[in-house]
């Protein structure tokens, strides 16, 4: 029997939590440091994710038996590495592994090595620079679309595609302002790329992996695909995302090349991958890599998983992830995020949420900026604030459900997208 520690405090660790308690081998959760509805699955404790040491201490101190950890800040501040250390049993990203997500650059730089198909690019050491490459011609007139992208960590923020140079030259200007001096060390220019945008993620043991059902993300805070980006508006599991073809094709030109590269240089991936995909005329092509579970992407997934996830990461630990049998439930599944007025700027918070009693069996309402105020009521505490999920024998039952919950749902100035899926 297991004591187990999940590391973050979004929707997409409540949801993990919510799965781990399913399983008969889980005997108590902690979740560091969670919202108030992890509580309904976890002990909460009181550590910030990105305080590692004190994390590794307490799983230490309390006897865990398996850490499973949430976000990209605490894999690339090298959490894995410490507990590994100290033989302290954890699923995610190695502090190496971690910068195919944690630098954009290195990214870009290691696919270049191995092959992997992703858009061409450049990468610039200063805004002046970048301005520069811009200006050379090397990504097109100045009607041109391109992609600029902070190298560092960003909170899903630190990409703009931008429909011309002009844009483009303004992006690269406001970048430091939107994500953070750190962030912008090295600015990576993409020729933009257009089809079809696909999530597809895996379990992944160094040698191995597993497939999970494709999904597809709504970046963008209004419907229509209009305005800035977010960390995510809602997602949407379909079978029918990708042809039996195009998977394979994946497979074999981006999913094993990617663990096999990462062996060669010597950082074995363990843990979850996650593609982020356009489907071109000439295929797949690599849009990023995330080294963790995404956010909404977890919630529509984890409604699907009929295989106990506590196995799952069993298989990981034990590199026997080729052995094993991953089952998942028929159908398909949606999540509708439900965000606080002036997210994904500045966010409103504080406000009472209702209606959180009258949402059906059939869905799933995950917390991620909530809190409880002194009278015990559910409270407003971040930008994204509930992600309303349902499964469905096909997609627009699950889509519809999810709404019919969301209706039931509401707070002071609260925004949600009517479109997920369609």
């Amino acid at each position: 029997m297991m004591k187990i520690l999940v590391v973050g405090a979004g929707g997409r660790e409540h949801a993990l939590c919510w799965k781990f308690k399913e399983s008969e081998k889980a005997t108590k959760i902690f979740c560091a440091d969670g919202n108030a509805g992890t509580s309904e699955f976890a002990e909460r404790v009181p550590i910030k994710p990105d305080n590692v040491e004190k994390l590794a201490d307490f799983a230490a101190e309390n006897e865990i038996n398996l850490t499973f950890v949430g976000g990209e800040t605490s894999l690339a501040l090298g959490i894995v590495d410490e507990f590994e250390k100290r033989n302290l049993k954890i699923i995610g990203a190695s502090r190496r592994a971690a910068r195919l997500e944690a630098s954009k650059s290195f990214a870009k730089d290691f696919m270049a090595r191995h092959n992997i198909p992703t858009a061409r690019y450049e990468t610039a050491t200063s805004a002046g620079q970048a301005t520069d490459i811009l200006r050379s011609g090397k990504f097109g007139d100045e009607n041109s679309a391109v992609v600029v992208k902070a190298d560092g960590l960003a909170a899903g923020k630190g990409v703009v595609v931008a429909t011309n140079r002009k844009e483009a030259e303004q992006a690269i200007n406001e970048l430091e302002n939107t994500v953070g001096k750190a962030a912008v060390e090295k600015i990576v220019l993409e020729e933009c790329l257009f089809g079809r945008e696909v999530s597809l993620l895996m379990f992944a043991d160094g040698e191995h992996y597993a497939l999970m059902p494709p999904v597809r993300d709504h970046k963008r805070i209004y419907e229509n695909d209009l305005g800035a980006n977010t960390g995510g508006m809602g997602t949407i599991t379909d079978e029918n995302l990708l042809s039996e073809n195009e998977s394979a094709a994946i497979v074999e030109e981006i999913i094993k090349p990617t663990l096999k590269g990462c062996l060669a240089e010597n950082f074995p991936f363990r843990g979850i991958l996650f593609l982020g995909l356009m489907m071109t005329e000439d295929g797949a092509k690599v849009l990023e890599y995330n080294v963790r579970f995404g956010d909404p992407e977890t919630q529509a997934i984890m409604v699907l998983l009929k295989t106990d996830l506590v196995e799952i990461c069993e298989a990981m630990l034990n590199q026997t992830l080729g052995k094993l049998s991953i089952e998942w439930h028929s159908g398909n599944s949606a999540c509708v995020v439900l965000a606080s007025r002036g997210y994904p700027n500045k966010a409103e918070t504080g406000d009472i949420i209702y209606g959180l009693d009258k949402s059906s069996k059939d869905v799933k309402v995950f917390h991620a900026g909530t809190a409880k105020d002194a009278n015990g009521n559910y409270i407003t505490s971040g930008g994204r604030v509930l992600g309303v999920t349902a499964n469905g024998e096909t997609l627009d039952e699950a889509i519809e459900k999810a709404y019919q919950a969301v209706e039931e749902i509401n707070w002071n100035g609260m925004q949600f997208r009517r479109d997920i899926g369609k």
